[in-house]
């Protein structure tokens, strides 16, 4: 990888209950001996156990302000999508300097994500999203939204046990035994798997329901029960295993044959998504009314509006007595490892596009297709451009 002459720059993460951080000492390290300019806001990775020390002694160069952190950088990366610095009363993308380029988690197909995209096409900011990139062999090592998923599904369950007022195994007592709690897990890719493994492992009792056949085997590997949702197979899987969205009709069948599960079930962990588009809504306000109280939801696809029509986007709260989390960053309360992942996945990504010292905007590449969001003034991803109705 040659970087000579390339700056970039990493500022301090400002979503709420974001604890994350883009790089760590050894990633600083290889930009640095690539031949790049790292420059890194101070206090960064506090939230991930490193201190600015460590990344000096990397050969970072540390900023104390985030305004001029950014000023002469041509390469931004970030965890999450830009947000709106109420400190500084600006918003993030207003501090990058025209021209240049942003890696990050932008979820741009999220309706709520759109007139941030639009504001990154207007400023001319060349944007890529690491929730794009493809699941093909030659990208593994760059998957980033593998390596958040793996997490979000573990730490979705402790979330779940934890707002649970009950107990999730069986239960031996005195006067008899508790039943085990009724999970239904909602997707059955990374996350989901990890979030079956993981109730499986506390003793629940485990169902999942997903639309491709591949996804069920491997949820039944790890245990659990399968609901049998049958969709014809050139419906339900797109290229490299992902769900491929259905038809609004399909979607209303699934809904009716949910509503049973989810109504006998006390937790409910979401999962399913559409690489690069909106999530689908798979449980509705009546199915939600007619859970047991005190029963739990954890929609980890509100990243991409959410499985669940009652999930508030980065909030907690309780509907009719059924706890519903939407929290955006699960991954972010396991800081240190979900770090580490994404720090190494982040330099696997640059190296690909930036690999020769300018970097690649070619569509006719398949990564750089799936990951890339705006250049010269546009809106150029095709699942953000479909959730806008454009063509």
């Amino acid at each position: 990888m040659n970087l000579d002459g390339i700056t970039i720059s990493i500022p301090k993460e400002i979503m709420p209950g974001e604890r994350r951080v883009a790089v760590i000492p050894d990633t600083v390290k290889k930009f640095v001996e690539a031949g790049a300019k790292l420059l890194l806001e101070s206090g960064a990775g506090e939230r991930s156990f490193y201190d600015d020390e460590d990344y000096r002694r990397a050969g970072a160069e540390i900023v104390e302000d985030v305004k001029k952190l950014h000023e002469t950088a041509d390469i931004i990366i970030k965890v999450k999508e830009p947000q709106y610095n109420a400190d500084l009363q600006i918003h993030e993308i207003d501090l990058y300097r025209e021209e240049s380029v942003l890696v990050s988690f932008l979820h741009p197909a999220n309706r709520d994500n759109h007139t941030m995209v639009k504001q990154l096409a207007e400023r001319n900011i060349t944007s890529y999203t690491l929730d794009g990139i493809p699941r093909i062999s030659r990208a593994q090592h760059m998957d980033t939204l593998t390596s958040m998923s793996t997490a979000a599904g573990y730490k979705a369950v402790i979330m779940a046990a934890g707002n649970l007022p009950s107990f999730v195994p069986m239960m031996p007592t005195s006067f008899g035994v508790l039943p085990p709690a009724q999970f239904l897990i909602v997707g059955a890719g990374v996350a989901g798997l990890q979030a079956i493994a993981t109730a499986k492992r506390l003793g629940a009792n485990v169902k999942v329901l997903d639309i491709r056949a591949e996804a069920i085997e491997q949820a039944r590997s790890v245990g659990a029960d399968i609901i049998p949702f049958e969709v014809p197979p050139e419906l339900a899987t797109a290229e490299g295993g992902y769900a491929r969205r259905l038809p609004e009709e399909w979607y209303r069948k699934e809904r009716e044959f949910l509503a049973p599960h989810v109504q006998e079930s006390e937790v409910v962990i979401l999962t399913a998504l559409i690489q690069g588009e909106e999530a689908p809504v798979l449980i509705d306000k009546e199915m939600v009314e007619n859970m047991k109280k005190g029963s739990v939801i954890i929609d980890i696809a509100i990243d991409q509006g959410g499985n669940c029509a009652l999930s508030r986007v980065g909030e907690e709260y309780s509907h009719d007595g059924v706890f519903i989390s939407a929290i955006q960053n699960i991954p972010a309360s396991l800081s240190v490892d979900s770090t580490s992942m994404f720090a190494q996945n982040v330099f696997n990504f640059i190296n690909y596009i930036a690999a020769e010292g300018k970097v690649n905007d070619d569509l006719n590449d398949e990564v750089i297709r799936g990951t890339l969001v705006t250049k010269d003034y546009k809106i150029v991803h095709k699942g953000t451009l479909s959730a806008m109705g454009k063509d």
